[in-house]
């Protein structure tokens, strides 16, 4: 296991111990919870880039609608997903 030294700002520290309390775990817990969080949707996004760029549409949606669950089941976040225009038609 490694250390690593975050220096946030004094609100945001001190929401995070909050968060932390809420949900009985330690800062340090919080944080690495996060950051498996945020690595996995990382790699998610990696993966449906990939798919898009293959056109496999289907197969790259089904990814994100996974990546979405998981974040709203783990995190709490809810998450509204929109089409965005093509600007590479040009």
């Amino acid at each position: 296991m490694s250390t690593l030294t975050i220096r946030p700002p004094d609100d945001t520290a001190e929401r995070l111990k909050t968060l932390a309390r809420s949900r009985k775990l330690s800062v340090n817990k919080l944080i690495e919870e996060l950051s498996i969080q945020t690595i996995t949707a990382a790699d998610g996004e990696v993966r449906f880039k990939a798919l898009a760029a293959r056109g496999d549409a289907g197969q790259a949606l089904a990814i994100l609608d996974n990546v979405i669950g998981h974040l709203q089941r783990h995190a709490g976040l809810t998450l509204h997903v929109t089409a965005q225009p093509d600007h590479s038609a040009g």
